[in-house]
């Protein structure tokens, strides 16, 4: 019963991320490797002192991110290769911590805008093929939001793989899955896709052209009036649902 009220006034949150550090000083010192089990739940929650569910959900986070992988009446386990970043990783982060949307977008921009320029550096001649397929379809997709937006997602996941680097493609995928989740809430509300797409060809064109200056500037300059554009998503209706609302009142 006293621990029960203690995890209470302690807060959720903190718990989980005592489970998490816990097992990170596993994993640094050595005592667990890549595929080992950890130990028994009830050992694990007697040396955090806290209850079997909060060590759980602790469980819970850290197979969200990829680090443990439980398997039904065999235990849990570390995962064997790199974190599968999923969209669920930002999700729960964002629920502990309470991320803002001008927060991620300022994230897109520090993390991008480089990840874009390296791309311009290291791209092949399928990448910037794949590219130029993207902003195609992303032209032919104007009038129809949720269309746009599968092309949009492709052509930054494009990026990131053109970049070259493992870790900054794995932080992407989780961002631009993130992204996905959320923007298609709000997209049929897109007010000018045709703008976006041209931005999108801009980046597309310094990728071609190798040029990592232009490459980041542009980046910039389209994850900017993005966010500005997913404002207005929140705000201003769409045409068309405005319309129905109109019919449906009269």
């Amino acid at each position: 019963m006293k621990k029960e009220v203690h995890e209470e006034v302690t807060g959720h949150s903190q718990l989980t991320m005592q489970v998490v550090e816990h097992v990170r000083s596993l994993i640094a010192k050595g005592e667990v490797h890549p595929g080992d089990r950890l130990p028994p739940e009830r050992d694990l929650a007697r040396q955090l002192k806290i209850s079997r569910s909060s060590l759980r959900a602790g469980i819970g986070f850290l197979s969200a991110m990829g680090v443990l992988k439980s398997r039904h009446g065999a235990g849990t386990f570390v995962s064997s290769g790199p974190p599968a970043l999923d969209s669920s990783s930002l999700s729960v982060l964002g629920a502990l911590h309470g991320f803002l949307p001008w927060q991620m977008f300022e994230a897109r921009i520090v993390l991008e805008s480089n990840v874009a320029a390296l791309a311009a550096e290291r791209a092949t001649d399928e990448h910037i093929a794949e590219l130029a397929e993207e902003v195609a379809e992303m032209y032919a997709a104007l009038t129809d939001p949720q269309e746009y937006l599968i092309h949009d997602v492709r052509f930054h996941r494009t990026i990131a793989r053109a970049a070259g680097n493992p870790i900054l493609g794995a932080l992407m995928e989780t961002i631009t899955a993130n992204l996905y989740e959320g923007r298609s809430k709000t997209v049929q509300h897109a007010q000018d896709l045709k703008e976006a797409a041209e931005m999108h060809r801009e980046i597309y064109r310094a990728i071609r052209s190798h040029n990592p200056a232009k490459a980041r500037q542009t980046m910039e300059q389209h994850l900017n009036l993005a966010s500005k554009a997913q404002a207005s998503e929140l705000i201003h209706p769409a045409p068309d649902a405005a319309e129905e609302a109109h019919e449906a009142a009269n």
